[in-house]
């Protein structure tokens, strides 16, 4: 059961929905810990065949991951069923890692036309690995 604090059991069930229509989350098998207003968090198992040359998570994998719980966090707040797109994106790599991953996605603002959320990705010790910036457009 996915934790919650703020969303309705119709809002939940919306956004679960909404996740897992998305393929690529199938293929990331996302495990989702919780969703409330504004946030979404979840773990990411490491794949080997993930790897990049340094046999660690690869970079653009933890960028798929950041870009979808930014995602998700910000249509707990403008609606599950609504349309964005990604205009922006920034990740900063802070250290490798070989372990699954916990992500949290946050909404910073969500305005008419586009909304701003944060990412962060730590390892299963606790350690920031990444941290991504990522603006969306209403579609």
């Amino acid at each position: 059961m996915v934790a919650t604090s703020t969303l309705s059991e119709a809002d939940m069930a919306a956004m679960m929905k909404r996740i897992f229509d998305v393929p690529m989350m199938h293929t990331l098998d996302l495990e989702v810990l919780r969703l409330d207003e504004g946030e979404c968090e979840a773990k990411v198992k490491r794949k080997k065949e993930w790897d990049g040359i340094f046999e660690t998570f690869h970079g653009g994998m933890l960028g798929v991951i950041a870009d979808s719980l930014t995602c998700f966090a910000i249509l707990t707040k403008i609606g599950a069923n609504e349309n964005v797109a990604t205009t922006d994106f920034n990740i900063r790599f802070l250290r490798p890692c070989n372990t699954d991953v916990i992500c949290v996605g946050r909404a910073i603002k969500t305005g008419r036309t586009l909304c701003v959320s944060e990412a962060e990705i730590k390892d299963m010790n606790g350690k920031l690995v990444a941290i991504a910036q990522v603006t969306y457009a209403r579609l």
